[in-house]
């Protein structure tokens, strides 16, 4: 009989009751997927997926340490959860001691649901939402445009248990809605991106008629060559660099001398101001819209984080407040090497900037500067300064007078987003917001605009 077929709950009890570790973790991750695709103003599929990914972590206590072993497995039968977690104890029986060996988490109380059916999405997610794209469609159609692009709703319920006595439950909603605009000889591109929970608070229509702008601007092209230019940076774009900024803040890293957030002679950045603007940057599980697991979740170790702390409670935590650095991603036993609070990753991010103007107002106040839309092919370069170079992606805007006045030609970039908070001039209105380089891995964010007098296009691209 197929695990599939039994709650979730039920696997994670029985497994916890096979073990003979000293200690043990099981997650239950149960996933389902629904999504529509569309090409040329037309839907050309649609489908949903389920499935179930078992995770035991088994701990052994020995004369030098505690051992760890872990191990993850797909589609798991009733007949296959003892060799599962047998197979977990053996890895951990045949390893040397964990470094980052921690007493497992207890004394926090049990989530509400942990004995219930798990959420699941389905194509009723889309029941107002699709009606509205073909209307987009219609609409695009009409006006000479052609529509391409996806929409992905994703649910995922995770179940904790624990030999310490924790009973854990989570559940992820995460829906990316992403449009494409192209003229019909494939000379214009223009992009825009959503991120939602249930598709409710996302508008098709509204989208279409934004890269409708969009691709009108770019009926002037305008040449310009490499060089710094005062750009305007969108939420999207701003999202990019500081959750790869938020991905190399690690802790211990940074104690050790190897990050931007190293200092110089030793020890850490923290307490330095790194801008002169009020920018916090922030993670909150229980952020309204953008809300996260409350409590870590871990089914491997490494870096800044730790199998053995699975469950820990986790809070509000300011990364960056008032420009100043507050925190660097932790876990227990990471901070016990350092020195550091103990601050583990949490999946959302937020900047707030203590401003309430649009984008759209931003573009009035600009004397010259470029517009973008969004980047890609983020890749470090130097991680003692975190430089980060890429490209700009569906369309350049040149701006002149408060006005748009045509599209320029793709860059290459070379930036650290730690040097563009140092040197941003102006941060609008906080919104929620969708990466476009970062959107398969990370979602949950809420940006302002940035204004950076004097952002780094170190070269002209051909790309799109």
């Amino acid at each position: 009989m197929s695990a599939r077929t039994n709650k979730p709950h039920e696997v994670v009890e029985r497994a916890l009751e096979l073990s003979r570790a000293d200690g043990c973790v099981v997650i239950a991750d149960e996933q389902s997927t629904a999504n529509l695709r569309w090409a040329g103003n037309a839907l050309t599929t649609n489908g949903v997926t389920r499935g179930r990914t078992l995770t035991v972590i088994a701990t052994v206590d020995g004369k030098e340490g505690t051992a760890s072993g872990v191990v993850s497995r797909a589609a798991v039968t009733a007949d296959e959860l003892e060799p599962l977690v047998r197979a977990a104890e053996t890895a951990a029986r045949g390893g040397g001691p964990a470094e980052d060996a921690q007493p497992l988490v207890t004394g926090v109380a049990p989530a509400p649901g942990f004995t219930e059916a798990p959420a699941e999405t389905s194509s009723d997610v889309f029941t107002d939402f699709a009606p509205a794209l073909g209307e987009a469609f219609a609409r695009a159609r009409a006006g000479g445009r052609e529509l391409y692009g996806f929409a992905n709703h994703e649910m995922v319920s995770t179940y904790v248990g624990t030999s310490t006595g924790l009973r854990l439950r989570h559940d992820q909603p995460n829906g990316t809605l992403e449009l494409n605009a192209k003229s019909p000889d494939r000379t214009r591109s223009a992009w825009a991106g959503r991120s939602t929970r249930d598709f409710k608070d996302v508008d098709p229509e509204a989208m279409d008629a934004e890269l409708a702008v969009r691709l009108g601007w770019a009926e002037r092209r305008i040449a310009l060559p490499a060089g710094r230019y005062e750009t305007l940076l969108p939420p999207t774009a701003v999202a990019d660099l500081l959750i790869y900024q938020l991905w190399s803040a690690s802790g211990r890293d940074a104690a050790e001398g190897r990050t931007v957030f190293s200092k110089p002679g030793g020890g850490t950045r923290l307490g330095e101001k790194l801008s002169e603007l009020p920018l916090t940057l922030r993670s909150d599980p229980n952020e309204p819209g953008l809300e996260a697991a409350p409590f870590a979740l871990a089914h491997s170790s490494g870096g800044d984080s730790s199998v053995f702390d699975n469950g820990l409670p986790l809070t509000a935590t300011d990364w960056i407040r008032q420009g100043e650095v507050k925190n660097l991603i932790t876990s227990r036993h990471s901070a016990a090497l350092t020195g550091l609070p103990v601050a583990p990753a949490i999946d959302n991010l937020i900047l707030d900037g203590g401003a309430d103007r649009s984008l759209e107002e931003m573009v009035a106040s600009t004397t010259r500067g470029l517009l973008l839309t969004c980047l890609w092919y983020i890749r470090e370069v130097d991680p003692a300064t975190l430089l980060l170079t890429g490209l700009t992606r569906d369309g350049v805007y040149l701006v002149e007078d408060g006005e748009v006045v045509g599209e320029v030609n793709n860059f290459r970039f070379n930036e650290s987003p730690v040097g563009l908070l140092g040197r941003a001039a102006e941060a609008g209105r906080t919104e929620k917001t969708l990466p476009r380089e970062w959107s398969d891995y990370f979602t949950r964010t809420a940006m302002p605009a940035l204004r950076v007098p004097d952002f780094n296009m170190s070269s002209v691209s051909q790309g799109v």
